[in-house]
């Protein structure tokens, strides 16, 4: 997930259009697609590249109202045709989660934790663990570069905030295994309860406006990089739909996240998709 925020107003401090953000909600993210990148606004080129190496490294870039930033790492890597428009089409279900992004995520010591965050709050395990994926590369990263977007999930303070408050709301016997205050966004286990919160609403969020019976990883994702506002238009337009016409995002904005004028909705939906493959890109987000 590509995130922004837009340093002339922060995430759930930033504008209502683009990238989109969680409080009020507001979000912002950029998703980094061409030169290979991915950003409710939490919360990406034709061609992506596969982690292998270092992880993945976090480069806010503008301040967004409500998600943190994210980008892809450069270079050349596997191209994926674009999934059509958004169908809420999904499979698998919290059960037996697999895949890489689930592997990678269990590789880190807080595995298990938000795996129960997951199911706590109704979401897949493997869906949550796409988002960490995108965000950092399940990496806990702290803040920099004038953001506040911190953590796994990285996820501003505004919106950590408000979604982590939420979640105590949803299941009140979490409150009792979570780090109290922003504290919180630095604790892997504690800020997936947040994260896995923000997909539940955002996969609600469709449900309810765009008629998705079954809102999966990919139609979640354009909720949680590009924001309330204009997240849901992404994940139902088609292949062809033009990113800037659709986020409102200036070529400044798009050029620094790797994205052009002419970069498509099918092109974003390639990046994500080589990023997490498409077995975890088609995965249902809600498990109940």
């Amino acid at each position: 997930m590509l995130r922004i925020e837009y340093f002339a107003s922060g995430r759930g401090e930033g504008p209502a259009a683009g990238w989109g953000g969680r409080t009020r909600r507001w979000r912002t993210h950029i998703v980094v697609l061409l030169g290979v990148g991915a950003c409710r606004a939490a919360h990406a080129d034709p061609s992506i590249v596969l982690p292998n190496g270092l992880p993945v490294q976090v480069v806010p870039t503008f301040q967004e109202p409500g998600l943190p930033a994210f980008s892809f790492p450069d270079g050349s890597g596997l191209a994926v045709g674009g999934s059509g428009s958004g169908s809420g089409s999904g499979s698998g279900s919290g059960d037996g989660a697999s895949g890489e992004a689930y592997d990678t995520m269990m590789a880190q010591a807080w595995g298990n934790q938000a795996v129960d965050a997951a199911n706590a709050m109704g979401v897949n395990a493997a869906a949550l663990a796409a988002t960490c994926v995108m965000e950092s590369n399940c990496q806990n990263v702290g803040s920099s570069g004038g953001s506040s977007a911190a953590g796994a999930f990285q996820m501003i303070n505004s919106t950590y905030t408000a979604d982590i408050n939420g979640a105590v709301a949803y299941d009140p016997d979490i409150s009792g295994s979570i780090v109290s205050g922003l504290a919180g966004q630095m604790d892997p286990g504690t800020e997936a309860y947040a994260a896995a919160y923000e997909m539940r609403t955002d996969a609600l969020m469709l449900q309810n406006q765009q008629n998705m019976s079954d809102p999966t990883v990919l139609d979640v994702r354009a909720v949680y990089q590009f924001g309330a506002g204009v997240g849901p238009q992404v994940a139902t337009a088609a292949d062809s739909a033009n990113i800037a016409q659709l986020t409102g995002l200036s070529a400044a904005s798009l050029a620094a996240n790797g994205l052009t004028t002419s970069s498509t909705v099918g092109q974003w939906r390639a990046a994500i998709t080589a990023k997490l493959g498409s077995a975890t890109a088609n995965q249902s987000v809600l498990s109940q």
